[in-house]
């Protein structure tokens, strides 16, 4: 396959978007070349993880064990699995299973690190494109963590009186 038909999916990934083209030809050089057989976990549950995975083509399908609902997500072309483990140490919260033979790029911490080291703009980039995520991240959680205590607050409301409007008793 041709080097350019391999950067392609890398172009609709947010986390490498905003990078230079050599810097993307760069990764993909790097990156090992795997097929997947259907069947065949791509990543497993549990398990540390040492590389994030893209999906160049066919079909994958995410479980998770600890999810209490025994459906299974699909997992399509242009996806990236596990794509922390490729700069941090990282424990994988599910298990993805070819469901067609599936062809994949797979870039290692080991050589992200060291493209890093020798382009320290992929750095930079790696580490706003991480930092940006927290972010929306805290945002997220501090919404949760807002409308947690709105719904703490309803439920310490006086109850309704039989002379009262409940309604009224709200707004005061």
């Amino acid at each position: 396959m041709a080097i350019d038909a391999l950067v392609k999916p890398f172009l609709a990934l947010p986390l490498f978007r905003g990078l230079k083209p050599i810097q993307l030809t760069e990764i993909v050089r790097c990156a090992d070349r795997i097929v997947y057989q259907p069947g065949e976990p791509l990543i497993e549950e549990d398990q540390s993880g040492d590389a994030a995975i893209i999906i160049i083509s066919g079909e994958a399908v995410r479980l998770s064990q600890s999810d209490e609902s025994s459906q299974s997500e699909p997992v399509i072309e242009g996806s990236m699995l596990g794509e922390l483990a490729m700069l941090v140490e990282t424990i994988h919260t599910s298990t993805v299973i070819a469901r067609s033979t599936v062809r994949a790029l797979r870039i290692t911490r080991t050589d992200m690190h060291a493209l890093m080291q020798q382009d320290l703009s992929l750095a930079e980039h790696m580490t706003s494109q991480i930092t940006a995520r927290l972010k929306r991240l805290a945002l997220e959680l501090q919404s949760v963590d807002d409308a947690l205590a709105q719904v703490a607050n309803f439920d310490q409301l006086p109850a309704p009186s039989s002379n009262t409007n409940y309604r009224s008793s709200l707004i005061h």
